[in-house]
Parts: C-alpha cells; structure tokens; sequence
C-alpha cells in the first residue's frame, strides 16, 4: 500500500530550484511536493503529476501540479542527484502552465545545464 506525506524539504528545494534557474513561469502557490513510500513502481524515482483540463474545468479551478518523490529511492540519493532529480520534474512543467505536461524529451544534457546553473549561485555544492 501507498502512503503519501507532505513534503516540506522538498517543497524548500523545488522553491529554491524555481528561484535560482530563474523558472517564473512556475507558480510556486500551484505546487505541491509529496513523498510516498511503499510504491512498487520500477525505475521511478520520482514524477510529476498534472491536474488535466477537463478536472480543472469540472472543479472550476486553476492548473496545479504535484512533484512526488518516491521515498525508497530518492532519500537514498546524493544531495546533487535530488537537486538534478527534481529540476527533471520541473522541466516538464511546459511554460504556458496550463495542467499540461513536457514528456520526456526532457533529456540529460538540459538538466546537467540546468544543475550548472543552479550550483552556481549555491552554497550546495
């Protein structure tokens, strides 16, 4: 079974992440970070889930998006594997942040960029 917990500290690194790459495009107030455990998904680190359309509609609402991190897997991972791991998510958050969703042409170079920059201005290194 399934559990699913609010996750403070990731919340504060994806806030972090969104600030430091620039990535206003995203509302900070239209995100949620969750940890599960007890997922038997395989190769899942973590995921991003997005409130489609039609349920934005039918709950008259605005675009929202969920970032999950599969506790199992990512809490085990060095510090610079989270931070890459999550830019991941986030870029597929398309700009127009509508409930829609980049797949996976989100690709390693982009996020190995994207870490570049983040380091940068860190003290997380």
């Amino acid at each position: 079974m399934i559990r699913y917990f609010d996750a403070i500290d990731i919340r504060d690194k994806v806030a972090d992440i969104i600030n430091k790459l620039g990535l206003s495009h995203i509302q900070k107030d239209r995100i949620a970070c969750i940890r599960s455990k007890g997922s038997s998904a395989r190769g899942v680190i973590a995921r991003c889930h997005a409130l489609p359309k039609i349920m934005q509609k039918s709950l008259h609402c605005n675009a929202f998006y969920i970032i999950e991190v599969l506790s199992e897997k990512f809490d085990k991972l060095s510090e610079e594997e989270q931070i890459k791991t999550l830019i991941h998510e986030l870029l597929h958050i398309p700009h127009a942040f509508g409930g829609g969703f980049r797949h996976h042409s989100v690709m390693r170079k982009k996020v190995e960029r994207e870490y570049k920059k983040f380091i940068t201005g860190s003290t997380l290194v």
